[in-house]
């Protein structure tokens, strides 16, 4: 079993544990009506862009994400969330250091001795939810679910559909799959760009992500025979039939996103087998970027 395999099957039990430390971690988390901007790189930017919606979208304040190398540096925030499973990315901690001692920041992180535990002003720790592997699964849906449940917005019922996805098999013809589409709405926007991210760094697959509503706007024409687009989350009206019409396969996500999620991590790993990978050691990737000065 690799790394990656271990540690996406550990996910239901680390949402749990996340969950339940949720009002611990109060005091130094946003507080309802501050202006908020989460950030993070890679993975980690694109749970920043599902918590932003969650948060927004929850009446609790506006609410931004950022690449932690695109902040914009005008713009004023009451609270700055950098989320970073190293605690070493090097864009991170370059933003860090500019809003020390102005924004007040809080560093989301799985290792305790990290160098960004200096340079945010708090620091939630999730070390349970560290992982060998390069290719983030765990640590990134456990940070997702602590600020969901910080939100008032998880539930058991999404650890039991996490079991779920990581019990059921797959829908049949995806591994063999051409080309794969993942769509979302509101929050789960950043969610399909993290399902596409996974497919990319673990299979090397030809992959792709958008807003489902702006799938009719031009991706559409390459989907046929052969390739895939699956919904994470409720479906618009009418584009699971359009998907079909043009030969393409349909996956409509019956669970809840989150763990819809860990359905395309297992896929990214059973993709990656049958092309001969190793998704441990995903081609020119490191675990973190960490760049010279």
């Amino acid at each position: 079993m690799t790394h990656v395999e271990d540690e996406l099957g550990s996910q239901p039990e680390c949402w749990s544990r996340a969950a339940a430390q949720a009002a611990s971690h109060v005091p130094v988390l946003p507080a309802p009506g501050e202006r908020v901007a989460v950030v993070g790189c890679g993975t980690s930017y694109f749970m920043a862009q599902a918590v932003a919606a969650l948060r927004e979208d929850a009446g609790r304040g506006e609410s931004d994400a950022f690449a932690a190398s695109e902040f914009p540096r005008h713009r004023a925030y009451d609270h700055v969330v950098a989320l970073t499973r190293s605690g070493t990315t090097t864009e991170v901690l370059d933003l860090l250091g500019r809003l020390r001692g102005g924004t007040r920041t809080t560093a989301v992180t799985a290792d305790p001795a990290a160098p960004v535990v200096s340079l945010a002003d708090e620091t939630v720790v999730l070390d349970y939810a560290d992982e060998r592997s390069v290719v983030q699964t765990r640590f990134a849906t456990t940070a997702l679910t602590l600020l969901r449940a910080h939100l008032g917005l998880h539930t058991e019922e999404v650890v039991e559909d996490g079991r779920t996805a990581l019990r059921d098999p797959l829908p049949e013809g995806l591994v063999d799959g051409a080309q794969f589409t993942f769509l979302g709405r509101g929050w789960t926007v950043g969610l399909a760009n993290e399902a596409a991210l996974k497919m990319r760094e673990a299979a090397l697959a030809w992959t792709e992500a958008y807003p489902a509503m702006e799938y009719r706007h031009g991706p559409i024409s390459v989907t046929t025979s052969g390739t895939a687009a699956w919904m994470l989350g409720d479906a618009p009206h009418g584009l699971a039939r359009q998907v079909r019409d043009t030969g393409g396969l349909w996956i409509e996500g019956a669970l809840d996103p989150l763990a819809e999620l860990v359905r395309v991590q297992r896929l990214a790993v059973a993709v990656a087998a049958a092309r001969g990978l190793d998704p441990d050691r995903p081609r020119h990737l490191t675990r973190s970027v960490v760049l010279a000065p």
